[in-house]
């Protein structure tokens, strides 16, 4: 089952630049297919690999830092080869 991730980090600290930085460096490393843009990244594959590093990297993301919410949406479908037609 292939699904995409939309995700949005907010840091509520003062530095949270770097916090949100770290994060996308970390994603980028894992090799997973992604998006990104300047208010949210979009991580696209298979359920069980996408789910398994976000748990991974959620969880060092929050031991970083003393508070921050993480939105995250799930779609089930790869929609890394959107492109409007209007």
């Amino acid at each position: 089952m292939q699904i995409s991730v939309e995700l949005t980090f907010s840091p509520l600290q003062d530095d949270f630049e770097s916090q949100i930085i770290n994060f996308i460096k970390s994603l980028r490393a894992t090799g997973l297919t992604m998006r990104e843009n300047p208010l949210s990244t979009q991580v696209f594959g298979s359920y069980d690999t996408v789910m398994q590093v976000l748990n991974t990297e959620i969880k060092v993301a929050f031991e970083l830092m003393d508070k921050g919410l993480l939105y995250m949406k799930i779609v089930k479908s790869d929609r890394s080869g959107y492109e409007p037609d209007f």
